[in-house]
C-alpha cells in the first residue's frame, strides 16, 4: 500500500496523546505507558525526525494528584486542576525525555494565539525555531487562563492547528479507540475497522459518536474535524490505539496501523488554512445558488445581490461561515461590511452600495483572496 510508504518517509510529524491514554481510570498518570511514549518518539527523533508532542491530561494530573475521582464541570475548578497538572506532567516528560537524551520545550497556546495573525506566525516561528535546535515541543492548551469563549476546543483540534502552523507531514492521534469504525464497535460487535480513508464524505461522519472517555472531551466527531483540517493542510493523518505506544515503531515500519486518512491533492496555503480554521467566526452569510457556483466553481469573490439572509454580530474584517441554501458550509471569509451595513444591501447591485450606505468599502463582501473553500 502506498499511503503506509508514505508515512514512513514523513519527516515532520505531530502526535497527540489524550487524557484517557495517559492516565488510570482514577485519574491519576499512567507512568508506565508515558514511558513507551516517550521511548517511541525519541526513537523518532534519533531516525532524524523532527517530532512534536500535543499532549492533554492537566486536568487528569491535577485530578490525580488531588484525589478526585471525578472530573469537575466548572470552568474554575478545570483551570485550577490545569495549573496543579501542568507542571507535574512536564515535570514527568522532562525527566523521562531526558533518559533518552531529548531536550524539551514547553509551548502553551491559546485561541487567541490562534485567531490573531501576528501571534499565530509568532507560534509558528517559535516552533520552527525549536525545531531547528532538534528539540522537541510539548504543546498543550493553556487550560489556566483560556475562558470557555477562548477555548480552541479540544486537543485533537489543536494538535491539527499546530500540523498546518508548521507544515507537518503527519499528525498521529493516539487515542482509546484502534480507529474508525463502520460503526461504534461498542455497540456493535459487528463493526468494522476502515484501514484508509481517502475523503471525509458525509457517509463517513455518519459513522462518528460521541465522546465516551470520562476524563477526556474528544469524541469521534472531533478526530473527524481534525482530519478535515490535517489533509486540508496537506498532512496525512492516522487514528491508532494509544494504550500500547509500541505500536508506533510498526506504523513506521509500514505496517498497517488503526485508519488512516490520506491528505488532499491540492493543498490550501499557509494564510487560507489560517483563515479557515484560525479566527473565531463572527457569523454567518446564506448565499444563492448563482452565488455558491460562482464561489465555488468559478473562483469569484461574493457579492452582495448573491446574499439571501444573514446572522450574527459581525464587524467590518470580521470571519464569516458562508453556507448554502441547504445550510451547508460552503467556506469562510473576512466580510468588508459588518452585520449592520450588509443588513441594508444584501441583494443589492454593488452600484447602489454607496447610495445606500453613503461610502463604499469595496465592491465585494467577500473577496476571493481572503476566502478559503471548507467544503470537503
Amino acid at each position: 500500500m502506498e499511503y503506509l510508504k508514505e508515512i514512513q518517509k514523513a519527516r515532520r510529524i505531530v502526535v497527540k496523546v489524550g487524557t484517557s491514554t495517559l492516565t488510570h481510570a482514577t485519574g491519576k498518570l499512567n507512568f508506565n505507558r508515558m514511558e513507551q511514549l516517550v521511548r517511541q518518539l525519541s526513537d523518532l527523533r534519533n531516525q532524524g525526525k523532527e517530532v512534536v508532542l500535543v499532549t492533554s491530561g492537566a486536568v487528569g494530573a491535577g485530578m490525580g494528584r488531588l484525589g478526585l475521582a471525578k472530573r469537575p464541570t466548572s470552568i474554575v475548578e478545570r483551570q485550577a486542576l490545569a495549573a496543579i497538572g501542568q507542571g507535574l506532567l512536564m515535570q514527568i516528560y522532562e525527566k523521562l525525555f531526558a533518559e533518552y537524551g531529548q531536550v524539551v520545550a514547553q509551548v502553551l497556546l491559546t485561541r487567541s494565539d490562534i485567531s490573531e495573525r501576528q501571534r499565530y506566525l509568532n507560534a509558528r516561528n517559535t516552533l520552527m525555531a525549536l525545531l531547528n535546535y532538534r528539540v522537541i515541543p510539548i504543546i498543550n492548551e493553556n487550560d489556566t487562563v483560556a475562558t470557555e469563549e477562548l477555548k480552541i476546543g479540544e486537543n485533537d483540534a489543536l494538535s491539527a492547528l499546530v500540523t498546518g502552523l508548521i507544515d507537518g507531514e503527519l499528525l498521529v492521534l493516539l487515542s482509546d479507540i484502534d480507529g474508525l469504525y463502520t460503526s461504534d464497535p461498542k455497540q456493535n460487535p459487528d463493526a468494522k475497522l476502515i484501514p484508509c480513508v481517502q475523503e471525509i464524505t458525509s457517509e463517513i461522519r455518519q459513522m462518528a459518536g460521541g465522546a465516551g472517555s470520562s476524563f477526556g472531551t474528544g469524541g469521534m466527531v472531533t478526530k473527524l474535524n481534525a482530519a478535515q483540517m490535517a489533509t486540508s493542510a496537506g498532512a496525512m493523518m492516522v487514528l491508532m490505539n494509544g494504550n500500547d505506544p509500541s505500536k508506533l515503531q510498526q506504523l513506521f515500519e509500514g505496517k498497517p496501523v488503526g485508519t488512516v486518512f490520506l491528505s488532499k491533492h491540492s493543498v490550501v496555503n499557509h494564510r487560507k488554512r489560517w483563515i479557515a480554521y484560525g479566527p473565531q467566526i463572527g457569523g454567518e452569510l446564506v448565499i444563492d445558488r448563482g452565488a455558491e457556483r460562482a464561489m465555488t466553481t468559478l473562483g469569484k469573490s461574493l457579492l452582495p445581490s448573491g446574499i439571501v439572509r444573514i446572522s450574527g454580530d459581525f464587524g467590518e474584517s470580521d470571519l464569516v461561515r458562508i453556507l448554502n441554501m441547504d445550510g451547508m458550509e460552503i467556506g469562510r471569509g473576512f466580510t468588508n461590511y459588518s452585520h449592520e451595513q450588509l443588513s441594508r444591501i444584501i441583494g443589492k447591485k454593488t452600484s447602489e452600495i454607496e447610495t445606500i450606505l453613503g461610502f463604499k468599502n469595496a465592491d465585494e463582501v467577500v473577496h476571493r483572496d481572503n476566502f478559503v473553500l471548507t467544503l470537503s
